[in-house]
């Protein structure tokens, strides 16, 4: 049976997170997912699951979020999926790119390795006085606001400290539903891409509910002077959500990509 994959790209202001929701006796919420259903199935002419990579949560945007369904027979070329999917999509949600894959490809299982960012403004004096540490209104939707000021030094010292496969659990939010907290983060990297802005990207093989959040407002607690950059081992080791920093705010955040290894190949490709 012909699987299509999805590449998608959404503004998740005003999306109650990826994940279809129908709560009981109540209209369903909007979400990426149930917006992403309907249209597959206007397309396709059949209720068919779409299946996604990643639970973000709501108010939470992606660049590269992953989904796939199958169907047979496919009645449309799979080069005009994006495009045909667009036409019946809003203009917070968008199909950058459909491929056929292999059967054998889950959007979850299939999983590699997976980046998020997250984007701070940061009160350093590059804004007028009154509006320091306050996201424009170009930017306050995919920014996050921190009215103090943030030690870079700091904060990347700790940062390379959360790199490698470690028990997570201080920095997740509903660790009792997994049945590991433990993952491997492949990379955190701390740049100032413009004055006033700090960016965070962190890779790893998957995450923890909220991990990614708690681990920016750990850091930024960092460059605060609140905790030590040695302080995350200690924080790590023990386990204990409290000893982390705030779960950051969500608009901050966004899903970058999502790598499948060999799956990463289009079926038919050389």
């Amino acid at each position: 049976m012909p699987r299509v994959r999805l590449l998608v790209a959404y503004d998740g202001t005003d999306f109650h997170g990826w994940q279809r929701q129908v709560p009981p006796g109540l209209p369903e919420l909007r979400t990426a997912q149930g917006v992403l259903l309907e249209a597959v199935h206007d397309l396709v002419g059949a209720a068919v699951p779409v299946l996604g990579a990643s639970r973000t949560d709501a108010g939470v945007h992606a660049r590269g979020q992953v989904a796939s369904f199958s169907i047979d027979p496919l009645r449309i070329p799979v080069d005009r999926v994006a495009m045909a999917l667009n036409t019946r999509l809003p203009r917070d949600l968008e199909v950058v790119a459909a491929d056929e894959v292999d059967e054998s490809f889950d959007p979850v299982r299939s999983c590699v390795s997976k980046s998020y960012s997250y984007r701070l403004r940061i009160a350093d004096g590059t804004r007028p006085r009154g509006l320091e540490g306050r996201a424009t209104p170009f930017e306050r939707r995919y920014t996050t606001v921190c009215r103090h000021e943030v030690d870079l030094a700091r904060v990347r010292a700790a940062a390379a400290r959360v790199i490698g496969t470690h028990d997570f659990r201080a920095f997740a939010h509903e660790p009792d539903q997994r049945e590991t907290t433990v993952r491997t983060v492949l990379g955190c990297a701390v740049t100032a891409p413009e004055p006033g802005i700090i960016r965070f990207d962190v890779s790893g093989s998957g995450f923890l509910h909220h991990m990614v959040r708690i681990l920016v407002g750990t850091l930024v607690e960092v460059g605060r002077g609140r905790i030590e950059p040695s302080d995350i081992d200690r924080i790590i080791a023990q386990r204990d959500r409290s000893e982390a920093g705030p779960t950051m705010p969500p608009e901050g955040l966004c899903l970058e990509w999502i790598h499948y290894g060999r799956h990463d190949r289009v079926v038919g490709s050389s």
